[in-house]
């Protein structure tokens, strides 16, 4: 996500705000991270080669890019960030659970190295030193991901666009390894992109495959849509998950992408109430399919 993409967002808000006099309080939480974001993706640095000759046996194997590739990001930003992402979901209980202690203390965030990263990011793997009791199993994953996740948009900017689209087409995202949790179709073709929960990368997938467990079985799978043919819930019989998309083509100005994330929560309510679930399995999931 650039700056100019976080501004967007911002002032996409701020009108809503002053046409409906308030936003939800999701939408507000996610506000200041995107300030946050704006902020700190001014400082990100990014820098390194990708090697063609590791390229492409890479693609060939399926592995993202963060996983073989050696580029410097400056991950020193990341115990501030980590500290100022506390302070957010601190100020939200109602939405997230109480955080706990540990995690305000001053530097506790410096336990999230270039090293822890990267481990949390090919097997899942969480610092030891960040566990606290009483803490939902979901939340220090959700907060690692939000910290990180302007390092990862930064990434993803920078070496996208070394990747064909075309030759990766997989389930996960070819930067950093995360599944979706959006997808859109485009207007010139009506193809499917997902969408990185993890760093907002886009890339190229079937339209007739589920994202999740890959089955191509058109008797599991069908999609929903409103009565404008705006938005599609795509399910999937065999792995009962769900995912939201966004038809570009029944769109005529712009359209922010990770805003339709929070503009389509009634979309997750009616899946889950008809026994769907969108289930982010978070890094490294590729590597233990």
């Amino acid at each position: 996500m650039t700056p100019d993409n976080c501004e967007l967002i911002l002032k996409k808000l701020e009108a809503q705000r002053k046409e409906e006099g308030e936003i939800s309080l999701l939408l507000e939480f996610y506000e200041k991270l995107i300030q946050i974001y704006s902020r700190v993706s001014r400082q990100i640095s990014v820098s390194g080669r990708l090697d063609p000759q590791s390229l492409d046996p890479a693609i060939k194997q399926g592995l993202p890019l963060v996983s073989f590739a050696k580029v410097t990001v400056n991950w020193s930003l990341l115990p501030e960030v980590f500290s100022q992402v506390i302070a957010v979901f601190d100020h939200y209980p109602d939405l997230f659970g109480v955080i706990p202690k540990k995690w305000k203390l001053p530097g506790a965030g410096n336990t999230l190295t270039e090293e822890t990263v990267r481990e949390w990011l090919a097997e899942a793997r969480l610092p030891a030193t960040l566990s606290a009791r009483g803490a939902s199993k979901a939340l220090l994953p959700t907060v690692i991901q939000a910290a990180v996740k302007p390092f990862l948009s930064s990434l993803a900017q920078m070496y996208i666009d070394s990747i064909d689209p075309e030759r990766w087409r997989r389930n996960y995202c070819p930067i950093c390894g995360g599944v979706p949790d959006f997808a859109y179709l485009d207007r010139e073709r009506g193809s499917r992109w997902l969408i990185c929960s993890q760093c907002d990368t886009e890339w190229l997938f079937q339209r007739l495959q589920c994202p999740f467990c890959g089955t191509e079985d058109q008797k599991a799978l069908a999609y929903f849509t409103d009565d404008k043919g705006l938005y599609r819930l795509y399910i999937c019989e065999r792995c009962q998950q769900y995912l939201k998309a966004i038809d570009l083509r029944q769109t005529d100005g712009e359209v922010l992408l990770p805003l339709e994330r929070f503009y389509t929560l009634d979309l997750d309510q009616q899946a889950q109430h008809r026994g769907y679930r969108h289930y982010i399995a978070g890094p490294g999931y590729h590597q233990r399919r």
